[in-house]
């Protein structure tokens, strides 16, 4: 029996494939019976293990319902999603494959608007000021907005996760993009927090001291009740599930909410700026 031998660490494609294989014999299957279960034909499992194939999320989704890695950690999706977004944050692509499955998600950001409530035009800028830095790629630019879409599509789901933002008042006072730019994204959040399941709050200036954050925060409850938090820095992004870290987090989210302004009154004030956008 012919067998392509592939080194894990040559490449990400290959540690998928590699990891497809291993699950596959640990259970004793053939790739004809790895491929009935999964949907895929035998050659088409045989063409992904060896690395002639890039996998798809359907079918790295088709893999953690086989195998049961869909509640995990670390889950043939999250695998995928390195993959197809390499140009990311190391951690991020992790940190979404959460996200897209969370029940709850709460996000506190300072600066600009946050990334699930972007319009395309909002995020477009942001990549293209990062082009202009030199930061990053036109290329990698381009994926951002994609992968951002992306994200954004994932919470339209059957049930939809609860989502609770709050925002410091400088990320709606932060102008990006000029007038009509910045006027679609005010009325975009205006459209979002009339949302069943979404509640929007503003964090003013006037809290001053009050304020329990000065870094942005994400913080997801998982289908099983668990809580993880993410964090990041200019180089690298985190994902944290101990209790003892991510527990002080909610509570302090919690503590901001009750110091921000509420909906109706976060709504008002996107609004009057939306109408005096300069």
């Amino acid at each position: 029996m012919n067998r392509k031998e592939l080194d894990p660490e040559s490449s990400p494609q290959a540690a998928f494939g590699a990891r497809i294989r291993r699950a596959r014999e640990a259970r004793g299957w053939k790739q004809e019976e790895l491929g009935e279960r999964m949907g895929y034909s035998g050659t088409h499992i045989s063409a992904v293990e060896v690395g002639r194939k890039m996998p798809t999320l359907r079918f790295s989704r088709s893999a953690d319902q086989v195998f049961g890695t869909g509640e995990t950690a670390d889950t043939f999706e999250r695998q995928w999603r390195e993959i197809r977004h390499g140009s990311l944050l190391e951690g991020f692509p992790q940190y979404v494959g959460h996200e897209g499955r969370a029940v709850e998600i709460r996000l506190f950001e300072i600066g600009i608007i946050p990334g699930l409530l972007q319009t395309p035009e909002y995020a477009r800028v942001l990549a293209d000021g990062d082009v202009q830095r030199g930061s990053i790629a036109p290329e990698q630019a381009a994926e951002r907005v994609s992968f951002l879409a992306e994200r954004q599509a994932a919470l339209a789901r059957t049930r939809p996760p609860m989502v609770l933002v709050v925002m410091d008042e400088s990320c709606l006072r932060h102008a990006v993009g000029g007038r009509e730019i910045m006027a679609a994204q005010l009325q975009r959040l205006i459209e979002i927090a009339a949302r069943p399941n979404w509640v929007l709050q503003v964090a003013p200036f006037e809290i001053g001291e009050r304020r329990p954050f000065n870094l942005p925060v994400n913080l997801l409850t998982l289908a099983d009740r668990s809580v993880l938090a993410y964090a990041e820095s200019q180089a690298q992004g985190h994902v944290d599930r101990e209790t003892a870290s991510v527990v002080p987090l909610l509570t302090a989210y919690h503590q901001l909410q009750a110091e921000a302004m509420s909906q109706a009154a976060s709504v008002a004030m996107i609004n009057q700026l939306r109408k005096g956008t300069p």
